[in-house]
């Protein structure tokens, strides 16, 4: 009979950064010590990171503690092979020696022989050992991956083939699961994820073929699409004869809803088309996140890194210009609250261009004389062909320097009136802002003077993560501005960012 391993709080801390409450550890553990589980996967062992990661990410001494006096299971952590060397063991595992059953590792194919080292270390202080080796789906493309897999016998208690893609299939699985079963004597395990929707199909799959070890989470909760539910398994396996008390599966199901509610992981678009050409999980799941990135600017980032290129498509270089001075318009309340007035002080400066952070409200400002200027990130070439017409264009489109890392999209009527910047010269900080190409730009155009009208800022004390992170990314930007030596950047209608100049553009009327 194969065994079942849950690895929530350890895969799942993708979503959370490795922080969990006690009250939903605590519930969790009371729930799989009454389940048909074997082993937990409670977290990574790691050195110190320069990024922030919780407590699962170190899943320290006083933790693993109280799991064990809590927990009937077998406990089970992981090292990542690229971050933990043979020196490291001492006091990653040395302290951890009565309270961890098994230690699993996780490896690129392309480092086989160093984990191997690694493996070994670990085997000597009397762990299980796990050898969690990614990128299945591209495990013929390493030379004599698989000739070296009866290195494992007598070291490796468990082969765990990982989907890293998620993107292999039943006929996959069925094909790579006998060729490691010919290569070595260890147990085999399978980790899929769930990008294609696969994740229970290839699982059954691989207990059809007589795997040893099988992982899930609960809700499917896993790094990028996720993985296989294990109240999904668990529901099919009692169906076959396996007991499961589902009132307590309800129950931490339930204690796993909200983060559900607050992460929302799962397979999308990026996702699957990420799964369907074996493209890493990390930058999609932060594209995935991230509030600038459109669905179809994450699938051209996709289609670009399939089809080996930089970038989907290049522009002529914005020329150098002298003007005195621009107007930046943003996509604040302001811009259209005082729109007479900033229509007037407009026509009062006919050679002054308007750069348009957002095209949001940029059809208020059609019908006026002066150059037009569009900014296109993320999703505003969309929004410009849904405010401004064909026949109503009469500008040029702005991009940020080539190649852009979500490739490039412009409106079909604007491909011969699309310029590129050179270069970011004020700051190292999101290249992939509004702000930043309409600032650059106006340091392209040689502007002087740098005004700007509908950067409101976000009153409240309490502001959403998306306005939160707006409200840093421009107050950064504008103090990376100023820092440059570049002139003090002057609002004309009220703005909470305190390192812009607030002058009322209605002193110049």
């Amino acid at each position: 009979m194969f065994k079942i391993l849950d690895c929530t709080l350890r895969d799942g801390g993708y979503y959370t950064n490795w922080d969990f409450s006690s009250e939903v550890v605590d519930s969790y553990i009371q729930a799989m010590n009454q389940l048909p589980i074997d082993y937990l996967e409670v977290g990574y062992r790691n050195n110190p990171s320069k990024e922030y990661l919780g407590k699962f990410g170190y899943s320290p001494i006083s933790v693993l503690k109280h799991l064990r006096k809590t927990c009937t299971k077998k406990l089970v952590v992981m090292l990542n092979e690229k971050g933990t060397h043979p020196a490291d063991m001492e006091h990653l595992l040395q302290p951890i020696i009565s309270l961890v059953d098994m230690v699993r590792i996780a490896i690129d194919p392309s480092n086989f022989d160093r984990a191997l080292v690694l493996a070994q270390s670990v085997k000597s202080m009397g762990f299980e050992v796990g050898f969690n080796v990614m990128y299945m789906s591209k495990w013929c493309d390493y030379d004599d991956f698989y000739n070296k897999l009866n290195r494992l016998d007598g070291i490796i208690d468990l082969f765990c083939m990982v989907d890293s893609f998620g993107g292999v299939t039943p006929k996959d699985i069925r094909e790579i699961f006998q060729i490691v079963k010919s290569n070595t004597s260890c147990s085999i395990g399978f980790h899929g994820h769930n990008n294609l929707q696969m994740g229970l199909i290839n699982t059954l799959t691989a207990i059809d073929c007589g795997i040893d070890y099988v992982d899930a989470t609960i809700l499917g909760m896993g790094r990028g699409a996720g993985n296989l539910n294990m109240e999904l398994l668990l529901t099919y396996l009692n169906k076959k004869g396996l007991d499961v008390d589902f009132n307590v599966l309800g129950d931490v199901i339930i204690t796993f809803q909200p983060l559900y509610e607050q992460h929302k992981w799962g397979t999308n678009l990026p996702y699957m088309i990420s799964g369907a050409n074996s493209i890493p999980q990390k930058e999609v799941m932060e594209w995935a996140t991230n509030r600038t990135y459109s669905f179809n600017s994450i699938v051209r980032a996709l289609n670009n890194k399939k089809n080996k290129v930089k970038d989907n498509a290049r522009y002529p270089l914005l020329q150098q210009q002298k003007v005195t001075k621009v107007l930046i318009i943003g996509g604040g309340n302001s811009s259209v609250e005082h729109l007479d007035a900033i229509k007037e002080y407009i026509l009062l400066n006919p050679d002054m261009p308007l750069i348009f952070v957002t095209s949001r409200h940029a059809s208020f400002y059609n019908d006026l004389p002066n150059q037009k200027l569009y900014c296109l990130v993320g999703n505003e070439a969309k929004r410009l062909k849904r405010n401004i017409s064909d026949g109503n264009f009469n500008g040029i489109c702005i991009l940020a320097p080539y190649p852009r890392l979500m490739g490039t999209e412009v409106p079909s009527y604007a491909e011969d009136s699309t310029f590129e910047l050179s270069e970011i010269t004020f700051t190292e900080s999101f290249p992939d802002s509004c702000t930043t190409v309409a600032l650059q730009t106006a340091l392209s155009l040689g502007a002087k003077e740098v005004y700007v009208v509908g950067y409101d800022g976000y009153k409240g004390e309490v502001l959403s993560e998306k306005e939160m992170d707006l409200s840093n990314e421009n107050k950064i930007l504008f103090d990376d501005f100023k820092n440059k030596g570049y002139n003090e950047i002057i609002s004309l209608t009220p703005s909470l960012y305190k390192n812009l100049n607030v002058i009322s553009i209605y002193q110049y009327l």
